[in-house]
């Protein structure tokens, strides 16, 4: 599929579909089952045009699966979900369980990572602001087998429904995305495109899955997951961030561009363009 949105605006990396699906694509890069993997590497590759499938075994990790919407998987964590409380907080270092892990995996895990599982990633002030953080998170199960990042112009808007779009932008593009999807003045200007506290997986996943639901869904902006940025640093640079919306709206700002400010000076200046 073309878009308007991003020839008009000058993204240089492929837009990624995420679908719902029982059908795996023939051909999709996938996370061996039990391994480790970040889900946010895989946007980045089909950001750069590879399809990639997950399914409940090769999500990656604890995180990615409960980002891709495959349940609460937080309560496998080792140890207890108390435990990952603890990880994304002040740590576990007294934990029994943490600790003989820690002993288990300290031969393959880098002095930073041993280092978060015994004394947390210092993400939230304390245990209890991290379980009420998974409370309020908007966990999903979802109803199909996998999960698909399709680049989009592989999407067939006729065969596929994607739940949500995911550009990457920079500061210039991401405003023009912001004021593209406020131009039909649809809702609370205010409240229209949201940052949400979470891991990269949440805000590209059961976060906007979550909005998708919404007769009026919300744009999520992210990437500001400092782990996920440091995981994607290589393949896609410091300067960008992630705008996901659901397939609904994406199809509105697509048939507003011809008559929004994409085709006014304002924005020709400050994409560089040569003004009229």
């Amino acid at each position: 599929m073309q878009s308007k949105v991003v020839e008009s605006i000058g993204i240089r990396l492929e837009p990624v579909a995420i679908l719902w699906t029982d059908q795996k694509p023939e051909v999709s890069l996938q996370f061996k089952p039990g391994r480790w993997g970040c889900v946010m590497n895989m946007l980045a590759s089909a950001a750069k045009g590879k399809t990639a499938a997950f399914d409940r075994e090769t999500a990656g990790c604890i995180g990615g699966a409960v980002g891709l919407g495959f349940g609460n998987v937080y309560e496998k964590w080792p140890g207890g979900i108390e435990c990952f409380y603890g990880f994304l907080s002040s740590g576990n270092p007294d934990n029994e369980k943490t600790r003989a892990l820690a002993e288990k995996l300290k031969s393959w895990l880098s002095p930073e990572g041993l280092e978060n599982l015994l004394h947390g990633e210092g993400y939230v002030k304390s245990p209890a602001i991290a379980e009420k953080f998974v409370k309020e998170l908007p966990v999903t199960d979802i109803p199909a087998r996998f999960v698909v990042f399709k680049p989009l112009k592989d999407i067939d808007p006729q065969k596929d429904q994607p739940v949500v779009i995911v550009f990457l932008a920079n500061p210039d593009q991401l405003s023009a995305l912001v004021t593209l999807y406020n131009f039909e003045g649809e809702g609370n200007r205010m409240e229209n495109v949201i940052l949400p506290g979470g891991a990269g997986c949440h805000q590209i996943g059961v976060i906007p899955f979550n909005e998708a639901k919404s007769k009026q869904p919300r744009a999520v902006v992210g990437l500001t997951d400092l782990s996920a940025r440091n995981q994607i640093k290589r393949q896609l640079g410091h300067d960008l961030l992630a705008f996901t919306i659901s397939w609904k709206k994406f199809l509105q700002m697509e048939s507003n561009v011809d008559s929004s400010f994409l085709k006014r000076n304002t924005w020709k200046q400050l994409a560089g363009e040569k003004a009229d």
